[in-house]
């Protein structure tokens, strides 16, 4: 059975057949679904959405067709959040997707007050099932405008992997993703920037003194997103992954003396 689930699978292309086979085969309950599945994934729908859920950061995140699947070079971007996190802080989480950047922050902290915002509703659906919990809280609505006013003034850290592909990039992206994941969790405008923009432009309204503002971005844009920050009056700073492709930029907030 597993040969021929692998041999189906590489027929149809799948690279990592192998591997697929085996998750597909461990999490069926019966042979009539494990078919099922198998058919999902050799008509192209990706792996993660046919499991219904994918390993980020070593924790399982729930994901539904429909929403974005956390990318392993975002692992990054939790890293360098839990490198400036304390217990017991307030976590802003933009355009969280499914939560699992929130997810696996408040996870690994003691009392994190954690709230995850975005705009589409199956994402918000899906970052419910993650976040809510572990004691998070997850709001639908357009960024800051989702979060409740008593934040203003009090956040630690926002982390942001906001839309950042040109829009005119996105045909350049691979299939499974525009095919099946959300165009407006990938469309970050004309340069790919206008997300970045709304989030950092209103960040200094919602952080604490010395707190911090993270936001993916590719290396290519860094040095526009680094101008974004600094024209806000962040004091600012780029990471980056070589080995994950993977770039952050760091802004922070200036103690009240």
């Amino acid at each position: 059975m597993e040969k021929s689930i692998i041999d189906r699978l590489r027929n149809v292309g799948c690279i990592f057949a192998e591997e697929e086979a085996q998750l597909l085969i461990s999490e069926a309950g019966r042979l009539e679904d494990l078919l099922e599945m198998v058919e999902k994934r050799a008509s192209g729908l990706p792996l993660e959405y046919v499991l219904g859920f994918t390993k980020f950061c070593g924790k399982r995140i729930e994901v539904k067709q429909g929403v974005f699947v956390p990318r392993q070079r975002t692992e990054f971007l939790v890293k360098q959040a839990e490198a400036l996190t304390h217990n017991n802080e307030i976590v802003v989480d933009l355009c969280c997707g499914s939560g699992a950047v929130g997810a696996v922050i408040a996870t690994n902290f003691n009392n994190i007050l954690l709230h995850s915002v975005d705009i589409d509703p199956i994402a918000v659906q899906c970052a419910s099932c993650n976040i809510i919990n572990i004691g998070g809280h997850v709001y639908k609505g357009d960024l800051y405008d989702a979060l409740p006013y008593l934040l203003r003034g009090r956040v630690n850290i926002i982390v942001a992997n906001a839309p950042y592909v040109p829009t005119d990039a996105i045909k350049l992206l691979p299939q499974e993703a525009r095919l099946y994941e959300p165009k407006l969790a990938l469309d970050g405008g004309k340069d790919g920037l206008d997300l970045q923009r709304k989030v950092v432009e209103q960040a200094i309204h919602w952080l604490a003194p010395g707190g911090h503002l993270l936001v993916e971005t590719s290396e290519m844009q860094a040095a526009q997103t680094l101008a974004i920050f600094e024209n806000a009056g962040l004091a600012t700073k780029i990471a980056r992954d070589h080995e994950l492709d993977a770039t952050v930029i760091i802004g922070t907030i200036s103690c009240k003396e």
